[in-house]
């Protein structure tokens, strides 16, 4: 049932997406205004999100009448932007910035910082290349990233700076543009 191979790759695949490291700017952004972020409620939310997308996202798609395989091929896609994103610099996906200061834990940062379109669209096309089991243990390593990640935001800001983070930023924007490629091809010849 649980495969090493699979949630190694699930858990790198999620953490490229979620891109914590990559949103760390924002985040630091986001303390330096309301003072402080619930790490905790922020990574409970996100969780939620994503284990909720995971399993009522396929009906969802039913309802609409969207096979998983192509609803992957659409996935492959955002995350080959968001790859774009991560390498060239340029914001294809536009933040929402209608945010309150009372749910900070929630708007931005759980969605759609960390559970965003790209990553719940990412969710559902795992969904179609691997176990489910794997997929929740590839969520919850992350969402251990995520808090450690939150947790530590000044100490990371100032051990990383900028350049340090704009390299992490880049080397997973490389990964991305290679899983997106593969989810294409996968998923694209299963429908011909």
């Amino acid at each position: 049932m649980f495969n090493i191979k699979e949630i190694a790759s699930v858990t790198l695949i999620l953490f490229s997406v979620i891109d914590v490291i990559g949103s760390l700017p924002v985040i630091i952004d986001l303390r330096k205004k309301v003072g402080k972020i619930e790490s905790e409620r922020a990574t409970f939310v996100s969780g939620a999100l994503m284990v909720s997308f995971l399993f009522v996202g396929e009906r969802l798609l039913k309802l609409f009448g969207v096979d998983v395989a192509s609803f992957a091929v659409a996935g492959a896609l955002i995350i080959f932007l968001i790859g774009l994103e991560m390498i060239l610099g340029r914001t294809i996906f536009k933040p929402d910035e209608s945010s309150t200061g009372g749910a900070t834990h929630i708007v931005p940062i759980a969605f759609p910082l960390i559970a965003g379109a790209g990553t719940l669209t990412t969710l559902i096309s795992l969904r179609a290349e691997y176990q489910t089991a794997n997929i929740i243990v590839g969520i919850i390593l992350n969402l251990f990233l995520i808090y450690a990640v939150l947790k530590s935001s000044g100490w990371l800001e100032t051990r990383l700076g900028s350049g340090g983070l704009a390299v992490l930023r880049k080397i997973f924007g490389i990964i991305l543009l290679a899983i997106a490629i593969k989810l294409f091809k996968t998923n694209l010849l299963s429908e011909l």
